[in-house]
């Protein structure tokens, strides 16, 4: 899965994979090691390897700020605000923000579609909310990444999606 977040007037892409219990966390260039416990509703223990080896634990807790895709993620005794720029479950290759093509965008994990905020013929600009997904009784808005024309549309609202489906294409 891979998503991008803007955090202080900064885009960073975070790509996580998972294999069995250990997940990797690639943000933009650094990887870490990360085992991850759900301790509460929004709160996460974190166990990070860091890239020389040293490990140490975090509490993270991550709260939706409204369904504009924005979050408060306290991390290290702070808190900061972050705004999910776009959601992607894409393999490299695919339509990214900088890419040309066509942007697909897929599912990044199951759930239900609430709304559907674009038709095919409609011109979508950068960070513009396209869909409107019902995960984890969390709700996030996948938005596009670059400016274009909906091509088509293939989920409707109440449609229950599995993680990567196809649900919008834009030209």
């Amino acid at each position: 899965m891979q998503f991008d977040l803007e955090i202080g007037g900064r885009v960073r892409t975070v790509r996580l994979s998972k294999d069995g219990e250990r997940t990797e966390v690639r943000v933009d260039d650094r990887t870490f090691a990360v085992d991850a416990r759900r301790v509460g509703r929004d709160t996460l223990s974190l166990l990070v390897r860091e890239g020389d080896g040293a490990i140490r634990g975090v509490d993270v807790t991550v709260a939706p700020r409204g369904g504009n895709g924005g979050l408060d993620i306290a991390l290290d005794g702070r808190t900061l605000t972050a705004t999910l720029v776009s959601r992607f479950g894409r393999r490299a290759g695919e339509g990214g923000a900088a890419g040309s093509g066509p942007q697909q965008l897929t599912a990044p994990m199951p759930g239900k579609v609430v709304r559907v905020l674009v038709a095919p013929g409609d011109d979508v600009q950068p960070r513009q909310g396209l869909i409107v997904i019902e995960a984890m009784k969390m709700e996030n808005e996948l938005r596009a990444t670059r400016p274009g024309r909906v091509k088509a549309v293939r989920v409707a609202e109440g449609q229950s999606v599995e993680a990567g489906a196809l649900l919008v294409t834009v030209e």
